[in-house]
């Protein structure tokens, strides 16, 4: 586990089949990640419905915007999420 605490947001809407997939795949990986979960119902936001309607579930991580559309798995997700690599500095 990270020591890392990270925030995102789940956008989906109720009776959508795919978002509880993908909150299915996210519960065990976030909790092995120590990162902290949103979900967001886009139902009745014009804004939130217009940008994602036909694109949920999008896992959005909060502090860099980075945006993870369906289809994703356990894999995806951590490529997406994971910090970039540090470059090794001079020897």
């Amino acid at each position: 586990m990270t020591s890392e605490l990270r925030h995102f947001r789940l956008f989906h809407t109720a009776g959508c089949h795919l978002c509880e997939c993908a909150e299915e795949l996210l519960a065990p990986l976030l909790a092995q990640q120590g990162w902290v979960v949103e979900l967001v119902d886009i139902a009745g936001d014009d804004a939130l419905e217009a940008r994602y309607a036909v694109r949920i579930p999008v896992l959005r991580e909060v502090s860099c915007g980075v945006e993870l559309g369906w289809p994703f798995d356990e894999a995806a997700v951590l490529a997406a999420f994971s910090p970039a690599p540090v470059p090794a500095g001079p020897r």
